[in-house]
């Protein structure tokens, strides 16, 4: 189980979050390293400005993570790697969804509660494949999110690196593996992701392209079902390209945790 791990996740989790931004678009409103000014009212008892959300320490900031997000998901229980991707998904997307995300994956009962039966569960399953499934519900629900259009290339890379960061976490902390063996794997993982984006952007030029020429000649025959067929090429076309983005950032994600692993072993010589 990953004790004392809330550091290691945390630094992963906050160079995403970032510091201090006031996008008009986010709901959150003023945020730093991840804190909404909401949540900052909440924690401290009483109101605070948007200054007071800027000047925010790294300090205050981990006891907020720790008692508001690493410890509802009871992640000081979970595998290496498993308590980064549901503690993440919790920062990003609430504790109970993360929760509940981590529930799906290994087939306990989604109440948004990690408790006992969830842990069985866990931990009777392969960590790698909790982290993987976890980070697909992620991109899923994200997808759905009116605001995808703004902020959705930023998620997917995420995700991706969660994905591939907490898979790495488990090969090295969980399964104690080699840098070396570790990098092989996630190697691995790098090729699987790229030639599956390499196929969907295929499917995707197939679709677009088998719609277009019966547009081209057929269309002004004025038969409806000829526009079914078109509209469901150019739909099956660009869930095709969204998918090869997607596996595109999970190959390079892999790709830059491989790099990591080559350093710690040169390190280590």
């Amino acid at each position: 189980m990953a004790r004392n791990n809330l550091l290691a996740c945390l630094t992963i989790t906050l160079a995403h979050e970032g510091g201090y931004v006031d996008h008009p678009a986010d709901p959150g409103g003023a945020t730093n390293m991840g804190i909404t000014h909401k949540t900052l009212v909440v924690w401290r008892g009483k109101p605070v400005t948007k200054s007071d959300v800027k000047n925010l320490t790294v300090e205050e900031a981990a006891k907020i993570y720790d008692k508001n997000y690493w410890g509802p998901v009871n992640a000081e229980l979970l595998p290496y790697g498993v308590d980064l991707a549901t503690f993440d998904a919790g920062v990003m997307s609430g504790p109970a969804r993360g929760a509940k995300w981590l529930q799906q994956a290994v087939g306990a009962k989604q109440d948004g509660k990690v408790g006992p039966d969830t842990l069985r569960l866990t931990a009777a399953m392969d960590p790698a494949q909790t982290i993987q499934k976890i980070c697909a519900a992620r991109l899923s629900f994200v997808q759905g999110l009116t605001i995808f259009k703004t902020f959705g290339r930023g998620w997917t890379r995420r995700i991706a690196d969660i994905e591939a960061k907490g898979v790495a976490m488990w090969l090295r902390n969980g399964k104690g593996w080699s840098a070396a063996k570790t990098a092989e794997e996630l190697a691995r993982q790098a090729s699987g992701a790229a030639t599956t984006a390499a196929n969907n952007g295929k499917g995707a030029a197939g679709a677009g392209g088998g719609g277009a020429v019966v547009g081209a000649g057929d269309l002004l025959t004025g038969s409806g079902w000829l526009w079914v067929i078109v509209a469901m090429a150019v739909v099956a076309g660009g869930l095709l390209m969204l998918k090869a983005r997607q596996n595109r950032a999970r190959a390079e994600a892999y790709e830059g945790a491989l790099v990591e692993q080559e350093m710690d072993e040169l390190a280590g010589q």
